[in-house]
């Protein structure tokens, strides 16, 4: 099936879209499943069961709070993160919870919610079993799922079919690479984010598509401008405190020699949606949550650094940036479990390059060789979250791929498009990168800084 850019931008909490977004959702379609095959009437109580990466870092990517907030039948983009606290510590203290909002059942989350440290599923390493029983203790149902990264669930059946993304001829423009993409603009005249738009025309028209871009970068901004104005320490038990509030106090401070700097202020963008997202606001995957901070941070630049920027240019940017992102999911992956850090950041920093020098009136082949530098010095960046949380090294992470995007943009629109590495050969080495990857580096915090640096 073809992929919308929409899909690769889901407004949802924090702090993961691997292990929050994509658990609640799985959750949550359990039980609508049952209920769509006349099921869930008989279902007395529900289990499950955590595997591989889910179990390794579930506690510290609320990944427990997330499978209860969805058996509860909250989606992620309507969840209200006000009253996520209240909901959890209600079915912690009765041990029981209401199955889709409407029924209760006796839920007791340390023998209903198990996390397997030592077992992976084989399809992928998030993976879930969600069973249902009866009253007289048979089973009902049992499901596997698996969160495949930004937000993304698979059904077990899903992995063992046909490949789980495939080209849908129903799109005016269908592509399997970036190869193929440069070349059908080049035959028919046009750039890439016209091409992009051509295709979303399949599900919407171009009021909607607008609509739904300017609602995107909506959502960006106020998760933003949220990062700016909350002070505190975040959760977690690591003390990490936010430093977005106190740096943006620094940036308006007249005496300040550096207020204008653009590193600065890219900087503040990042860490104040990463502190947002780490503290389980609002957010929206981009393409993950661990690195959500990056094309805001990007867009914020563009609109406050570069002459003549304007909302058609943010429409543009979205749509080159959401291309980018679909290339990534279809030939390798966006979840850091699977290829690490370079699968999350690396893939934002790509998005965000492509979108900026769209923005900025790039050429397609200075598009498609911004996509490719924002990937290639990203290349083997493991993903070693410290505690399990999304704070350590995430949060600033997003600064730096953040100025990475940035300078990769401006590179290829010094050039004249050609260079030497594709980006269609960038991301095969992005994959079979993440795949010689030790699983101690993926997502698991059983390397890297995650066991060096002592949590305290």
């Amino acid at each position: 099936m073809a992929i919308s850019v929409f899909e690769m931008f889901r407004v949802g909490i924090g702090p993961s879209s691997s292990h929050t977004v994509g658990p609640m959702r799985a959750a949550r379609r359990f039980l609508t499943d049952l209920e769509r095959d006349g099921q869930l009437a008989e279902a007395a109580r529900v289990s499950v069961q955590l595997y591989g990466s889910l179990a390794l870092t579930g506690i510290g990517h609320g990944t427990d709070r997330a499978i209860l907030l969805g058996l509860e039948g909250e989606a992620p983009d309507g969840v209200d993160p006000d009253r996520v606290d209240a909901s959890i510590a209600r079915i912690r203290e009765q041990h029981a919870l209401r199955i889709l909002g409407e029924r209760e059942v006796p839920f007791d989350p340390d023998l209903d919610l198990l996390l397997h440290r030592d077992q992976v599923l084989p399809g992928h390493a998030n993976g879930m079993r969600f069973t249902a029983f009866r009253a007289d203790g048979s089973q009902l149902a049992q499901d596997i799922f698996y969160s495949v990264g930004g937000g993304f669930i698979a059904h077990e059946d899903d992995l063992s079919g046909p490949p789980l993304v495939a080209a849908d001829e129903a799109v005016r423009y269908p592509f399997e690479d970036a190869a193929t993409l440069i070349a059908t603009c080049e035959r028919e005249g046009i750039a890439l984010h016209e091409l992009v738009r051509a295709n979303e025309r399949t599900w919407r028209d171009d009021a909607d598509i607008d609509a739904a871009l300017d609602a995107i970068w909506d959502a960006m901004a106020s998760c933003t401008e949220r990062g700016t104005r909350t002070d505190g320490v975040l959760p977690g038990g690591l003390g990490v405190k936010r430093r977005a509030p106190k740096l943006l106090r620094d940036l308006k401070d007249p005496a300040n020699p550096m207020g204008d700097d653009p590193m600065d202020w890219v900087n503040l963008w990042a860490l104040a949606v990463n502190e947002e997202n780490a503290a389980g606001g609002r957010v929206v995957t981009a393409p993950t949550n661990g690195a959500a901070g990056i094309i805001p941070a990007v867009l914020h630049y563009y609109l406050k650094f570069v002459k003549g920027a304007d909302q058609a240019g943010v429409r543009q940017f979205l749509l080159t940036a959401g291309v980018v992102g679909i290339l990534y999911k279809r030939n390798a992956s966006i979840s850091g479990a699977e290829m690490g850090c370079q699968g999350e950041v690396g893939v934002a920093c790509s998005m965000a390059a492509a979108g900026l020098a769209a923005a900025m009136g790039a050429s397609n082949a200075q598009v498609e060789n911004a996509a490719e530098i924002g990937m290639e010095h990203n290349l083997g960046l493991t993903c070693d979250p410290v505690g399990g949380l999304v704070q350590i090294p995430c949060i600033e992470r997003n600064a730096m791929g953040a100025l990475k995007a940035i300078n990769a943009a401006r590179l290829a629109r010094r050039g004249d498009g050609s260079h030497k590495v594709s980006l269609d050969q960038v991301i095969a080495t992005m994959r079979q990168t993440g795949e010689d990857m030790k699983s101690s580096y993926k997502e698991t915090s059983l390397g890297g800084l995650a066991v060096n640096v002592i949590e305290c």
